[in-house]
């Protein structure tokens, strides 16, 4: 008995290349782009491992725990590592960055997140890169929960490691991902006697048996049904227009901020400023003396389906997070999850106002 999933001719190296050449569109990067066999952590990692070695100085921007990941990484690959670590109810400064860069000249490698979706900030990517590009350092960035919801330009803003995942803003497939490689960073890799080699983190491997070869043959068997479901996702992307994408992940964060705020019941956005709040996600703060993890339960007891979370390890006692990434950019969502949380805030003996809260979306929306 044949199955539509399951019975699929092998997918070619021809076609593995389509979808590569759709991902540089997306990125408006001339930069080599690889799609890697799996969750976005792996180029992550691989790009650290490849580019950061005994010797090195790295600057680690630590805006959200992606940020925290990335220096133990640096660490575990002998660099020396200067955290610059700002609060998470805020974004980095180009200017801050400028400053860490004049302390310690010797940096060599600046690792960054551009939207944290766990504590809801997203970075100024273009004025930071701007000052990285003038001091010489490789520029890696972890955009895997900005593509899609905001400008992702590592061309324009001189990024030489770009990784993306298809799982938040594009609406795709988790297990496949994305990394966009400068001629420097290459070179960088290749100087590096510690990069991965011969091994499933290695992007050397990449490029000496795909791209160097002419992308004919695959270094091995792609992860199919992944392949053709970011195949669809990238169809479904230029359907709508990247722009219009875009634009239906700014309205739902506006609206989500707006409606909380008129919701009441002691909910506050927990990124102070609207400019430092990412597109993907609006964090809140739990009214004090209400924990966050509880106020999300009586949340999902109203509707299971919604995309609330509490925040993770320490944050899980005071933030909520309002995920509205991909399908859940919709304002038919958001509007159900700001009459849930009501729900919950009354519940606790809070006193909310969903109406508001719903008008509030409206408008904004609107």
């Amino acid at each position: 008995m044949t199955h539509p999933f399951l019975d699929l001719a092998p997918l070619t190296a021809a076609h593995f290349a389509s979808i590569e050449r759709r991902v540089a569109a997306l990125l408006s990067t001339e930069q080599d782009v690889v799609i890697t066999q799996g969750e976005a952590l792996l180029p992550l990692e691989g790009c650290i491992r490849s580019g950061a070695r005994p010797g090195s100085t790295a600057l680690n921007v630590v805006t959200g725990p992606y940020g925290q990941t990335f220096g133990d990484w640096l660490r575990d690959c002998g660099a020396t590592v200067v955290d610059l670590a700002v609060p998470f109810h805020t974004a980095v400064t180009a200017a801050q960055v400028e400053g860490a860069l004049a302390e310690h000249p010797e940096i060599d490698f600046v690792s960054l997140v551009h939207a944290e979706a766990a504590t809801g900030n997203t970075n100024p990517v273009a004025e930071i890169g701007e000052v990285v590009r003038a001091h010489g350092a490789l520029f890696y960035l972890d955009a895997v929960a900005s593509i899609g919801a905001e400008p992702v330009l590592p061309d324009a803003w001189g990024v030489d490691m770009c990784i993306i995942g298809a799982q938040k803003a594009m609406g795709g497939p988790a297990g496949v991902s994305v990394v966009s490689v400068s001629e420097r960073a290459w070179e960088r890799f290749a100087a590096n006697p510690r990069a991965p080699r011969r091994s499933y983190l290695s992007l050397l491997d990449w490029k000496e048996r795909w791209i160097d070869g002419g992308r004919r043959a695959l270094p091995h068997a792609p992860a199919q049904l992944e392949m053709l479901a970011l195949e669809a996702c990238l169809e479904r992307i230029e359907a709508e227009g990247l722009d219009a994408l875009m634009a239906r992940h700014a309205a739902a964060a506006a609206a989500t901020r707006a409606g909380a705020l008129a919701l009441g019941g002691g909910l506050e956005p927990y990124v102070y400023e609207a400019a430092d709040a990412a597109p993907v996600a609006t964090t809140l703060r739990s009214p004090a003396g209400v924990d966050a993890s509880e106020l999300v339960a009586r949340a999902l007891a109203v509707d299971p389906s919604l995309p609330l979370i509490a925040g993770g390890g320490a944050l899980a006692k005071e933030m909520i997070r309002v995920n509205h990434y991909g399908a859940a950019a919709n304002r038919d969502v958001v509007r159900s999850s700001l009459e849930a949380l009501g729900t919950a805030l009354d519940a606790t003996g809070r006193t909310a106002d969903p109406r508001a809260a719903l008008r509030a979306v409206t408008e904004v929306w609107a």
